[in-house]
């Protein structure tokens, strides 16, 4: 599956999640339920993705951790803030650039329309 096809059934099943709760709610619900909706799509899912990082000689076994890694190639970094801040897409931007994949979806789910809370992040590699 390419990345664009592992992308739209994640945005099939955050509206559909968002459909069913609705905003308000606290990060980790909207991660653990698309997570779940992704594994009953039979999607392989890692959640909370502990990434090793190396700066110079220091190495870290868990330098940060990715909400979601799709199928090994997508990144979703899930929010339910009021309004992303530029940190939020600099964050998602590095993630892709330390961990080497090429897009990742930042999803906010505190929104009335959840269409105005998702944007599409490419590692240009």
């Amino acid at each position: 599956m390419t990345e664009n096809e592992i992308a739209t059934i994640i945005l099939d099943k955050s509206f559909e999640i968002h459909r069913n709760l609705g905003p308000g709610l606290l990060e980790s619900v909207y991660e653990r339920a698309l997570e779940y909706e992704l594994l009953q799509a039979g999607l392989i899912v890692d959640a909370q993705l502990p990434v090793p990082l190396v700066y110079k000689e220091i190495k870290f076994e868990a330098g940060f951790r990715l909400d979601l890694l799709v199928e090994n190639k997508v990144i979703v970094e899930v929010k339910a803030v009021e309004t992303l801040a530029p940190v939020h897409f600099a964050q998602t931007l590095t993630y892709l650039k330390l961990s080497g994949h090429k897009l990742g979806l930042l999803l906010n789910f505190n929104t009335k329309m959840l269409k105005d809370g998702i944007h599409r992040l490419a590692n240009g590699l």
